[in-house]
């Protein structure tokens, strides 16, 4: 499975990375794990740095719709990427331009920078 993500209910928070080789399959089950799991309205950290290549425009534009679906069925939370290098940025940037809802969503170089913003937002989001 090269999308691997963990789940903190006491922190509303998602921590996904994704490895290796990735299809839209695979992040489908990541949409579908977060979904059951109850934590698509939390907070969310994706690392997609050694990953840049996996998908497509036209695979991440379609994961951006299926956003915008789940949006409309429900809440959304806070997106931050982590997307290092500048091919992943490029990916992230098209993704991002997709899933156009009303939710924050912010690219980073760094982890830890992206941890800062989403500590941020989730925060609001809970008061």
């Amino acid at each position: 499975m090269p999308v691997y993500w963990t789940i903190s209910h006491s922190s509303r928070l998602v921590m996904a990375v994704t490895k290796g080789s990735v299809d839209v399959s695979d992040i489908e089950k990541y949409f579908a794990g977060v979904t059951a799991d109850g934590a698509m309205a939390y907070a969310k950290i994706f690392e997609i740095t050694h990953t840049p290549d996996a998908l497509s425009d036209d695979n991440l534009n379609a994961l951006g719709q299926r956003v915008v679906f789940y949006a409309q069925h429900g809440q959304v939370g806070p997106v931050a990427i982590v997307a290092a290098s500048d091919a992943s940025y490029e990916k992230a940037a098209v993704f991002a331009a997709a899933a156009t809802v009303s939710r924050p969503l912010m690219i980073f170089r760094e982890l830890h920078e992206a941890r800062r913003w989403i500590d941020t937002h989730r925060d609001a989001a809970a008061a």
